[in-house]
């Protein structure tokens, strides 16, 4: 059965954009652990637009479960990442000036950098994803650098115009997760999820875990955050 991470960055989006202290990204995944979530995901960006540093100080004191830090791999992160100790590092490509993360990262571009990363991140006794895209050399190569996980790219599955091209979307992350089950990888999926596409993808095997955010955060806001989590819940594990 699959897990699931609570992505709270875009509480914090809400907080920030009044330069306020209200609504708390903390108390949202306190509240998010106490519905049921398995664990809190933040994306600590170079340009703090939403998640603060002492955001992910204070999830390392409070989170129960996972705590999983998305992050460029740059000097700067590193030491922030080597100081706070998440249980997971996802590493994620980062470009000023744009909505959401744009893609998985060019692993084989940026291959030594990114084993660099890794193995100081391993070494350290923190797990390491990759946010990849669905395709077979960025699966291949991120076997090659060793780390634990990869987070397969859904957003092309999220984003199709039809039915007909969900479904060719959805065999092809299939695809990859058998791909990536079948080279020793840990698989985990996110971007563009919601309450609507997860149903499928959940059916998937191998997953070990879905990221979701926005579309919590948005339910959010109309149902309270607890009883969005729960709905959530229910569609990825299948029960109440």
């Amino acid at each position: 059965m699959p897990k699931l991470s609570i992505n709270v960055d875009h509480v914090a989006t809400l907080r920030q954009a009044r330069k306020a202290k209200e609504p708390d990204p903390v108390a949202a995944a306190v509240t998010a652990e106490m519905a049921g979530a398995d664990g809190i995901t933040v994306h600590l960006r170079g340009d703090r637009r939403h998640v603060q540093e002492r955001d992910l100080r204070i999830l390392r004191e409070v989170t129960k479960g996972s705590l999983n830090l998305e992050m460029a791999a740059r000097d700067e992160m590193m030491r922030i990442a080597l100081q706070v100790r998440p249980d997971m590092v996802t590493l994620v490509p980062e470009r000023e000036g744009e909505l959401t993360t744009e893609g998985g990262l060019d692993v084989q571009g940026n291959f030594k950098q990114l084993k660099q990363t890794i193995d100081k991140l391993k070494s350290n006794g923190i797990e390491v994803s990759l946010f990849i895209n669905p395709d077979e050399e960025s699966v291949k190569s991120s076997a090659k650098l060793g780390p634990h996980y990869v987070e397969i790219n859904t957003d092309s599955y999220a984003s199709a115009r039809n039915a007909s091209d969900q479904t060719t979307q959805l065999k092809r992350l299939e695809k990859m997760a058998n791909l990536a089950h079948q080279l020793g990888l840990g698989i985990n999926m996110g971007h563009g999820l919601n309450y609507r596409n997860i149903v499928n993808l959940a059916q998937i095997p191998h997953v070990h875990e879905f990221s979701i955010g926005h579309a919590i955060v948005a339910r959010a806001v109309l149902v309270g955050f607890e009883k969005a989590v729960r709905e959530m819940l229910v569609l990825v594990k299948g029960f109440k």
